[in-house]
């Protein structure tokens, strides 16, 4: 039998390997050095084009930013909406969402890193209002799940849940500040460790 030829990537299929290489070098500046602080040419550099290259692209440093973020909280939305409505029961739900946390900060770093590090910028910049929007509907999955583990005993009634949700949330995401894949942990072995924190607590009986 002769062996199968390759087909060579159509010129659609480049432009795109090159769209996703371009929004990684992009990603991972914007990441180290802010949004504000890297510039187009930057960007450009780091991918051995011209700057003017770049816009056959993007048509501006926003619309590198824009795509990054939609991606991101898209992506992250969807797989939550997803847990949640497998159900299993509130617990399992819980756990779920703070798997997939760590699994995404182990693959998208640079994206979490520029959503927690330009939030508050982005909170007044036109155009992207959809960040605070998407992180609404994140946040409202965690806090049903939260409540509704509350409702049957299965966590602390006492505890206010948006409070609750809020100390979760800031803890789980900020470890992509020191948190590296291929280092000592990896994202199911850090899910794991958080997980065993929140359900039997840092107290010995």
């Amino acid at each position: 039998m002769a062996a199968s030829k390759k087909t060579a990537p159509t010129a659609g299929e480049q432009g795109s390997e090159r769209r996703e290489q371009l929004l990684s070098i992009a990603g991972r500046l914007i990441a180290t050095r802010g949004y504000s602080a890297t510039t187009v040419r930057d960007i450009a550099d780091e991918a051995g084009i011209l700057s003017g290259s770049l816009y056959h692209h993007f048509s501006s440093k926003e619309a590198i930013l824009e795509e990054i973020l939609r991606s991101f909280q898209g992506g992250l939305r969807q797989r939550s909406e997803e847990i949640a409505a497998a159900g299993g029961g509130p617990r399992h739900v819980f756990d779920e969402l703070v798997r997939t946390a760590f699994v995404t900060i182990e693959k998208q770093p640079d994206a979490v890193g520029i959503y927690q590090n330009e939030s508050a910028f982005l909170a007044n910049l036109p155009g992207f209002e959809f960040v605070a929007e998407e992180g609404a509907r994140i946040e409202s999955i965690w806090l049903s799940v939260i409540r509704e583990g509350q409702r049957e005993g299965v966590f602390r009634a006492d505890l206010d849940s948006a409070i609750t949700y809020r100390f979760i949330r800031d803890a789980v995401w900020s470890t992509v500040r020191w948190f590296r894949p291929g280092g000592r942990h990896s994202a199911e072995s850090a899910g794991r460790h958080f997980l065993e924190l929140i359900h039997s607590g840092l107290l010995q009986d």
